[in-house]
């Protein structure tokens, strides 16, 4: 559980005793899936599967005007199965064991007191603004995480459907501007090489004048 104003967590021993341990860092599960901060913090023990590596997305919680509330994926598409990389996993069964409740429905992240966690508890809680800066990424916010990861996936040659699925998106447009994205890099990197081999010719030929 996060405590918001000194950014740490608490937690019982198994002796009984409060510690204070770090907070819980779902930044790398959304980098690499792609899920949405409304269907981050809506995930119960239950939607993880660590055998399998996925994660089951079935509900979002919304941020409304005066309360925040359960509620069905942006879309129909948004009901899905994410596979996840051994990274993610492994972060988080160390999470599931040390902060979340061994109930089926108990929330994967809670804030303080076990309340559920709105993002800007959670950014301030972290010092997000402050870490990012550090990390040399000042204006980068937690959102971003999701692009990265969507683009990371696509670089990885997922097809259009394959992260219009991942993402949760109905529409391709979404899923080919990442694809997009990514063969734009790809032609750069083409083009670093045409320069480099260019590079290499003038060498040879001042040599052999």
């Amino acid at each position: 559980m996060v405590n918001n104003r000194t950014g740490r967590v608490k937690r019982i021993s198994s002796s009984g005793s409060r510690q204070t341990v770090q907070p819980p860092r779902p930044g790398r599960l959304v980098a690499l899936s792609g899920l949405r901060w409304g269907e981050l913090v809506a995930l119960r023990r239950r939607d993880i599967d660590l055998d399998a590596g996925t994660v089951r997305v079935t509900r979002k919680l919304a941020a409304l005007r005066s309360h925040l509330e359960f509620g069905p994926p942006k879309s129909a598409a948004g009901v899905r199965v994410v596979a996840l990389p051994a990274a993610a996993v492994e972060t988080l069964r160390a999470h599931l064991a040390e902060f979340t409740a061994a109930d089926a429905d108990a929330l994967v992240f809670t804030g303080d007191k076990g309340a559920l966690l709105r993002s800007g508890n959670f950014g301030r809680a972290v010092k997000w603004p402050r870490t990012v800066a550090t990390l040399g990424l000042p204006g980068f916010h937690f959102h971003d995480l999701r692009h990265a990861g969507n683009t990371l996936a696509a670089a990885s040659g997922a097809s259009t459907r394959e992260l219009m699925q991942r993402m949760g998106h109905a529409s391709m447009r979404a899923a080919l501007i990442y694809q997009h994205a990514t063969s734009e890099r790809d032609r750069e990197i083409a083009s670093a090489m045409d320069r480099r081999i260019a590079r290499q010719v003038r060498s040879k030929g001042g040599q052999s004048s």
